[in-house]
């Protein structure tokens, strides 16, 4: 069975860097503007009040103290892997572009760093922190830039507040300073079929858009979802529904984006529905079993030839 059938995050570091790279959480106590009330006091429908953060920003640890701490349990396992900073609860570019600005210099230097990650929205940048960002001492910048779907219908219906254009303006805006955009995208959206999720993922291929991130929809508890899915307003995907939208997504994506990830990460404390979630390994060697059976890779729905990547000890294409 090839291993690489999608253009995964692993190979895509060890083709740059010659060498593993492994991601850090951090987390800099970032708000959210549909969360502080400069859109809505609400969220996203997907997202409680915690977010995706560790809490250790809240619980005083500085962001440099945090990497070190995640870098000695990291050494411990492998003493060559070098490191991508991911700021990923909330929204990382809200509020003063100084800010920004702060938390890039608190973490310029580090050993063994080589990047960030910087998860954020479109509607929380502008030309001075694209700026900012582009001046970054870094070897590798992403913005983690949550689109999750391209009909604007889904995105009011979730609370997003910005519309797909948005997204599209801005990774516009950061592709032309040489900054790498991954796409944030949901599979099963409430009122959403597999022909939406496909021309989301269509929007994202006619984007400068060089990553993606697919996340399985999930019920969280305290969020605006939770209500709606116990009254059954909403339907969620099965599993073997999820894995077909999935693979679907994979074979029309150009086969230069790299996928970070294929899945939701749920926390078991947190999780209502639907469980299989929280049966990761079991989901991800379905999904490979899915490719494999139905000899799928990326990009074939465009017409594109298997990639070089796709079998690279054996050099075939």
């Amino acid at each position: 069975m090839s291993h690489n059938r999608f253009y995964r995050l692993s190979l895509y570091f060890k083709q740059r860097f010659g060498q593993r790279v492994r991601k850090i959480p951090l987390d800099a106590g970032s708000s959210c503007p549909n969360r502080d009330g400069t859109l809505s006091r609400s969220g996203c429908a997907f997202c409680n009040q915690k977010g995706t953060g560790t809490g250790l920003a809240e619980a005083g640890m500085s962001l440099r103290h945090q990497y070190f701490a995640y870098r000695e349990l990291s050494r411990d396992r492998d003493s060559d892997t070098r490191f991508l900073g991911y700021l990923q609860s909330f929204s990382n570019t809200h509020g003063p572009a100084e800010r920004l600005r702060t938390l890039l210099q608190e973490l310029a230097g580090l050993p063994d760093l080589v990047g960030l990650a910087i998860g954020t929205r479109p509607d929380c940048l502008d030309e001075e922190k694209l700026d900012i960002l582009r001046s970054a001492p870094f070897e590798e910048l992403w913005l983690d830039l949550g689109l999750q779907s391209a009909q604007d219908s889904t995105l009011q219906r979730i609370n997003r507040g910005h519309d797909a254009a948005c997204f599209a303006t801005w990774t516009q805006k950061a592709a032309e300073r040489g900054i790498k955009v991954c796409a944030h995208v949901i599979t099963g959206l409430p009122g959403e079929n597999l022909a939406d999720f496909e021309q989301t993922i269509l929007f994202v291929n006619s984007l400068p858009v060089s990553g993606i991130k697919i996340h399985n929809l999930y019920i969280c508890r305290d969020t605006p979802l939770e209500s709606a899915w116990r009254s059954g307003s909403i339907a969620l995907l099965s599993q073997e529904e999820s894995q077909t939208w999935l693979v679907r997504g994979i074979a029309l994506l150009r086969q230069d984006i790299v996928v970070h990830r294929i899945n939701s990460d749920p926390e078991q404390d947190e999780l209502l529905a639907p469980l299989w979630a929280m049966k990761k390994t079991a989901y991800l060697n379905a999904v490979k079993q899915h490719l494999h059976d139905t000899d799928t890779w990326q990009g074939k729905a465009l017409g594109q030839n298997r990639p070089e990547w796709m079998n690279p000890k054996k050099g075939k294409k």
